[in-house]
């Protein structure tokens, strides 16, 4: 009887000894599986450069800005020299960052960066077409690239003028953010001997909005009645389509009635829209943690604005004694649609009872910020698991003994 039950206690003991080991290990997480897979088809060095936009008109004087982006497509992080290689006479060019003439940029894998490229006429240049080119190669001289951009230089806009009606404006240049409503005032004044019905119409970016109101009123109107060698002010409101980036965006404002016909030129100055979004990959808020063993999830950044965002900042709040830390600390600079991945550790205080904590981490800039609340459930140490598998062992070894001990008596 006491063999038999010896039998039974021992299959009990390996089953309980094969499920607390199932338990205690666990293996790479689907993301971590996910970013190996990833990282191994990516080749060892790839990288790219392309202009935003490689063929632009623009008229006499007018100066043109367009990005310029790097692709990183391999595993390795590329450094670069970049220079602007052939410049027309006459002109003056530049490539920069937000804050420096730029000589060479550092791209991560995986990533994309991007610079400005500035071009500037000066007081002689003619009507015609100019040729850039912008050159970049790695430091070491394994990739060569070479990017060409046609400026052409057009005539200006003959129908810009006045016959028979005269249009005025105290500051035809507005600025303001990407989502804000500009509101010019422009006074109309009637050159004609007669009376006369004007028609209202605008030349405006594609996406924009454009209203015509009278002075001080809030009703659209799409014509204006002026009295011979009357005058009158009407106010001119535009709209920015929600996704504009910044810059400078010219608007055609024309009166005509007949072969009468007024022109005026506006310009909008947008500084963008300032917003990020940052989340995780699975949406998931949540994460297991071991006293004093340090966890690590991804969190991304994406900068969901109009305009760059600098300085990007992580703060966290969380209970005494815990740690919490960031891969990078802090990122210098995201473009409109940057999207960033993020390293955060979250280490419990190794003295910290079993349960759920709060843990914050905070995404701010000087124009947006965002804040994520974790919840971190904390488990005992699998040292202490291991322990009392241990004490188990030895009390069961120790019930098989005296059993086999009683058994021979």
């Amino acid at each position: 009887m006491l063999k038999h039950l010896s039998k039974k206690l021992s299959l009990v003991i390996t089953l309980t000894i094969f499920f607390c080991i199932m338990l205690c290990n666990t293996g790479y997480s689907l993301e971590e599986k996910k970013k190996i897979e990833e990282f191994s088809r990516l080749p060892e060095r790839s990288i790219s450069m392309a202009l935003e936009y490689p063929g632009i008109e623009v008229p006499p004087g007018q100066s043109v800005t367009m990005n310029l982006t790097f692709h990183n497509n391999g595993r390795t992080t590329e450094a670069l020299q970049v220079w602007v290689a052939s410049c027309p006479e006459g002109w003056r060019t530049r490539l920069k960052s937000e804050l420096y003439t730029v000589t060479g940029i550092s791209v991560p894998w995986g990533e994309s960066k991007s610079i400005t490229f500035e071009a500037e006429p000066g007081k002689n240049i003619k009507i015609g077409d100019y040729t850039f080119v912008i050159e970049a190669k790695t430091l070491d001289g394994q990739f060569k690239m070479s990017q060409p951009v046609v400026i052409k230089v057009r005539e200006e806009d003959k129908h810009i003028g006045t016959k028979g009606i005269r249009l005025s404006t105290s500051y035809p240049v507005l600025q303001g953010p990407s989502d804000a409503k500009f509101e010019f005032s422009i006074e109309a004044e009637n050159k004609l001997n007669r009376d006369a019905i004007f028609n209202l119409s605008a030349h405006v970016p594609e996406g924009w909005e454009v209203n015509f109101k009278p002075a001080y009123e809030q009703k659209t109107i799409s014509s204006l009645k002026l009295r011979a060698n009357q005058s009158q002010n009407i106010s001119v409101e535009l709209t920015p389509k929600k996704d504009a980036r910044a810059g400078e965006y010219p608007v055609i404002v024309r009166v005509s009635s007949g072969d009468a016909m007024g022109e005026l030129k506006l310009t909008c100055k947008l500084t963008g829209t300032y917003s990020l979004e940052a989340g995780t990959p699975t949406g998931l808020l949540s994460i297991d943690a071991r006293q004093g063993k340090k966890a690590t999830l991804s969190i991304f950044v994406k900068n969901t604005g109009t305009a760059p965002l600098q300085n990007v900042k992580f703060l966290s709040f969380k209970p005494e004694n815990w740690k919490v830390e960031f891969k990078p600390e802090e990122i210098p600079l995201m473009e409109p649609n940057d999207l960033k991945q993020i390293e955060v550790s979250i280490t419990p205080y190794e003295e910290a009872l079993v349960g759920d904590y709060s843990v914050g981490i905070g995404v701010q800039t000087e124009k947006a910020s965002k804040n994520l609340e974790f919840r971190v459930s904390v488990k005992a140490s699998s040292v202490w698991g291991w322990i009392g598998i241990g004490i188990i062992i030895i009390v069961i070894a120790g019930l098989m003994f005296l059993f086999r001990w009683i058994g021979r008596r």
